[in-house]
C-alpha cells in the first residue's frame, strides 16, 4: 500500500506537466479591454488554461525571457515575463513585435500551445487603476498622493487635483520611445519620450502634456506629465 501511494505521489506532477497550455485572451494589462490592439512595448496581460504549473514572479530587471519554465513568444520573438501562474501571465510585448496581426505562443515545460492570434497597434493606451475593479486612476497629485476626492480609496491618501498643479498620470501602450531601450529594461539610465503624444482631457478639457515617455521605475509602463486645466 505504501508503494501504491508513493507511485501516485510521483506521477501526479508529470501528468499536469503533459497538458499542453491554451490561451484564451491577451489585453492591455491597464485597461483590460477585450476589444483593444496590443502595441509594442506595453505591459499584456495573457489569460486561459495550463498556462504555467505553478505561480512565480520575476526578481530581477531587465526581466527574464523565462520563469518556471514558462515562455512566450510574439511572432517567434520572445517576451520578458513579469509574473506567471496557470491561468494567468503578465509580460511586455517586444518592442520589435511590427503592427498587424501577431501570433502569440505559450510553452510550458516543453509543452507548446496553439498560437492565439492578436491585433497590434503603434499605439493602444490603458491608464492603470488604483486597484483591480476601481475606476480611480493612478494620477498622482505633487505631494504623492492620489487625484481623487478625500478617502475616496480605503487605505490610500486621496486628494482632489489642483489647477495649475502637475499630475503623474501611469499607462501602458503609448507605443515606440525616443531613444530606444531593450526589452525588458526600465528607464533608469535616461530619459525617453514616446514618438506619438497623447491628448489628454480632464472633464472633457484638453490639459497640457509637458511629458510623455517612459517611467524610470516600472518596465513598460508610460509616465505622462500634464498640468491640470481650468
Amino acid at each position: 500500500m505504501r508503494l501504491l501511494v508513493m507511485l501516485a505521489v510521483a506521477l501526479t506532477p508529470t501528468i499536469g506537466y503533459s497538458q499542453a497550455p491554451v490561451i484564451t485572451g491577451a489585453v492591455n494589462a491597464a485597461s483590460l479591454a477585450q476589444d483593444q490592439p496590443l502595441s509594442p512595448g506595453s505591459l499584456v496581460s495573457l489569460f486561459g488554461t495550463g498556462l504555467a504549473a505553478s505561480t512565480a514572479t520575476a526578481s530581477t530587471v531587465p526581466l527574464p525571457d523565462s520563469i518556471a519554465g514558462v515562455s512566450v513568444t510574439f511572432s517567434g520573438i520572445t517576451a520578458p515575463l513579469q509574473f506567471v501562474s496557470p491561468g494567468q501571465i503578465n509580460l511586455q510585448v517586444p518592442w520589435r513585435v511590427e503592427p498587424g496581426i501577431t501570433d502569440i505562443v505559450v510553452t510550458v515545460n516543453g509543452q507548446t500551445s496553439a498560437a492565439f492570434r492578436a491585433e497590434v497597434g503603434p499605439v493602444s493606451p490603458g491608464i492603470f487603476r488604483i486597484a483591480s475593479g476601481s475606476s480611480q486612476a493612478v494620477a498622482i497629485n505633487p505631494d504623492g498622493s492620489i487625484a481623487g476626492d478625500y478617502g475616496s480609496v480605503p487605505g490610500v491618501k486621496t486628494e482632489p487635483a489642483v489647477v495649475g498643479n502637475t499630475l503623474m498620470i501611469l499607462a501602458t501602450g503609448l507605443g515606440l520611445v525616443t531613444p530606444a531601450i531593450t526589452d525588458g529594461a526600465a528607464s533608469r539610465d535616461q530619459a525617453r519620450t514616446t514618438l506619438a503624444t497623447p491628448t489628454v482631457l480632464v472633464n472633457g478639457f484638453p490639459a497640457l502634456v509637458t511629458f510623455s515617455g517612459l517611467s524610470p521605475q516600472f518596465v513598460g509602463v508610460n509616465q505622462i506629465n500634464i498640468v491640470v486645466p481650468e
